[in-house]
């Protein structure tokens, strides 16, 4: 959700405050100790019907930290990785519309000459050979950005010829990207079933959300078309879909990885992955990877606050599902398993609401789609906005685009602009102040464990497409728990902590987990206590059942 306001406005970037290193991933045992750092080499064998990669069979089964190991210790080359991810989207995405685009044969291409160039040296190109999806609201040079919108497609399709930054810094750490993961449009919603197409669908049940607007890149890394895939947060755009999809999704600090400018500072990019350790490698790259070498370690005894305190509180019914209720206390379970302080044995901590943060955020996200470059009415004279096409182009008394756009986007545009210059600036100041708040409630804790939804993914379809207001509800109440942290700044990350009882259309049930939420700069203690939890939580043999043997086909 909102995590196109950032791509809308483009232009400032955040000053990179600190960056992680390539080194800093570590060997996850099961257990309470892990900081052995991962062996360069992994052990191979061949055997039975073909060779085996770090004991496995097929790549897709491979963690990424595998992944980029044998692809470092010339097992696998980079083009061989691509033609099994590329037979990977070719069997599943018909059935779950991961990507929006496919670019199999830039991927080739690029694949070619990373192995022409030769591997790089230690500390540089983190990721090199590893494969990337780039998340639709964000451009890459020569490849059509699609925005989730039917407004940039057919005849109103755009080719950009520069790339966004991160697409740019995730280049430069040696990423091969195999097209485009499907976003809703611009990338305001917290679910993923653009009209543009395709809609995301859920892996452990396809008749439900993915979430949004990472949502295709969720997809793609829970059914294994992608080791990892990185995303972007301005409401919660990577926690809401890795949790829907039982991955693990890092927001970082505001300002550790490269993003374009956003209102509030609300948006940030980040890794979303099947595991902890994977998790940190991908934000290692994503973060510029010169970071001094560090580790995983077991992060010592902590004070861990239980809170499901919600932004919307008093604004929105806020209550919890059953499910939410319980894989909190799941997590709170395995806090305390490994050896951590649970404040008040597990009780929430009732903070109280916040009555001006709700419409202070609901304004921004208005006003962030003031500023798209399509016009409900006679466009007015002004210079060309920079990097976006047909921008002060003169399309007479309407833009044909707006009409393709969808209600919800519609509603937001038109309400946007009439935010006032004095309402955003009052709404800019409350949540600035919001943001000391929260980091003085949180300043007693070490880390504050909150549900990571509000629900069960619901079913496709079940976010209101005629009215807007009811919509944004809606939102709020399928994911309470992520935009504040948006708002504060502050560092989060969510995992899985149990699975709902198998039903009919889920056989291994629907993932629900906990998000983490730690103060400035505290990644590395966020992955370690994560990665602790991560080694005491049963969760169903993964890969996750096979996808391949359904028969539903995406589409609406």
């Amino acid at each position: 959700m909102l995590c196109f306001i950032g791509s809308a406005l483009r232009g400032m970037l955040f000053r990179k405050l600190f960056t992680m290193g390539e080194k800093m991933i570590a060997h996850l045992h099961y257990g309470l100790m892990f900081a052995k750092t991962i062996p360069l080499r992994p052990h191979v064998t061949s055997g039975g019907e073909g060779r085996k990669v770090c004991g496995v069979s097929e790549l897709f089964e491979m963690t990424a930290v595998g992944l980029r190991d044998a692809l470092r210790a010339g097992e696998v080359t980079p083009g061989e990785v691509v033609e099994h991810y590329v037979g990977r989207i070719e069997m599943l995405n018909p059935q779950l519309g991961a990507f929006s685009c496919v670019t199999a044969d830039a991927a080739r291409q690029r694949a070619a000459g990373l192995l022409a160039d030769g591997l790089p040296t230690d500390g540089e190109a983190v990721l090199w050979g590893m494969l990337v999806g780039d998340k639709d609201l964000w451009d890459r040079a020569g490849v059509a950005s699609g925005y989730g919108s039917r407004a940039f497609s057919g005849d109103h399709r755009w080719v950009p010829q520069v790339s966004t930054d991160i697409v740019d810094m995730l280049d430069g750490q040696g990423v091969i990207s195999l097209g485009r993961t499907t976003a809703p449009e611009f990338g305001f919603p917290a679910y993923t079933e653009p009209m543009a197409g395709p809609i995301a669908r859920n892996p452990w049940d396809r008749t439900r959300t993915a979430g949004g607007s990472s949502g295709g890149a969720a997809v793609a890394v829970a059914a294994g078309m992608l080791p990892f895939a990185p995303g972007s947060d301005g409401g919660g755009s990577i926690r809401i879909p890795a949790a829907a999809c039982g991955l693990v999704g890092l927001k970082p600090t505001r300002g550790l990885v490269v993003a374009d400018y956003s209102l509030a500072g609300l948006v940030v990019n980040g890794p979303i992955a099947r595991t902890v350790a994977d998790t940190a490698l991908l934000l290692a790259g994503m973060a510029g990877g010169d970071h001094p070498t560090a580790v995983l370690a077991s992060a010592a005894p902590l004070r861990v606050a239980v809170s499901t305190f919600s932004g919307w509180d008093g604004f929105y019914d806020m209550t919890p599902a059953p499910e939410a209720l319980a894989a909190l206390e799941a997590g709170v379970n395995a806090l305390a398993a490994v050896g951590h302080d649970i404040v008040d044995d597990g009780a929430p901590i009732p903070w109280e609401p916040d009555p001006t943060y709700a419409p202070a955020f609901r304004t921004v996200w208005l006003a962030g789609a003031a500023a798209l470059p399509i016009e409900s009415g006679p466009r007015p004279a002004r210079r060309p906005a920079r990097g976006w096409p047909e921008a002060g182009q003169d399309f007479g008394d309407r833009d044909p685009r707006f009409d393709l756009l969808e209600p919800l986007t519609q509603w937001l545009i038109t309400e946007g602009r009439r935010v006032t210059a004095r309402q955003l600036a009052e709404a800019l100041s409350a949540l600035a102040d919001f943001e000391k708040r929260t980091v003085a409630r949180l300043n007693p804790y070490d880390l504050v464990i909150l549900p990571a939804l509000g629900m069960v993914p619901p079913p496709l379809g079940w976010f209101d497409s005629h009215d807007p207001e009811r919509n944004f509800e809606q939102q709020c109440q399928f994911t309470p728990y992520t935009s504040a942290f948006n708002a504060s700044g502050l560092p989060a990350i969510t995992l899985p902590t149990r699975w709902t009882e198998p039903t009919v259309t889920a056989p291994a049930g629907m993932p629900m987990g906990v998000q983490l939420v730690g103060r400035p700069g505290s990644e590395e203690t966020l992955l370690s206590v994560a990665a602790q939890m991560e080694a005491v939580i049963d969760r169903p043999a993964w890969p996750m059942p096979d996808v391949s043997s359904r028969r539903e086909v995406n589409g609406r």
